[in-house]
């Protein structure tokens, strides 16, 4: 299926994300470190980032913008627990092209992951 990035701060997020996306055939790397995450995706193929907005050194914001100067075509996933309008609007201007709230419920995950993929 895909490749995905995921990158949360909170490793049991990562670790859930990733059993909720290998049980759908993607392939997943995870990531609690923002330097690490933007690395693998300048030296790898991603399809997809799914990226918390509140992390420990930047914004998942930030690292959005670091992914599309290294992976232009990379597709995200915004993750946040405390959403405003002014979040998601800068998300999507970024070029993110869906924004979830936390707790990430397993079915809308797959159902967004899967509409990102299918454009």
């Amino acid at each position: 299926m895909a490749v995905i990035l995921v990158l949360d701060d909170v490793l049991d997020a990562v670790v859930l994300t990733r059993k909720i996306l290998e049980r759908k055939g993607h392939v997943v790397h995870c990531f609690t470190e923002e330097e690490e995450a933007i690395a693998f995706a300048g030296n790898n193929p991603v399809d997809l980032a799914i990226l918390d907005i509140k992390l420990k050194k930047m914004s998942g914001i930030q690292v959005l913008e670091e992914l599309k100067a290294v992976a232009p075509d990379i597709r995200a996933i915004m993750l946040t627990g405390y959403p405003t309008v002014e979040t998601a609007k800068e998300a999507v201007e970024l070029g993110a092209s869906e924004y979830c709230v936390k707790p990430i419920d397993k079915w809308e995950l797959e159902q967004k992951v899967g509409r990102v993929l299918a454009l």
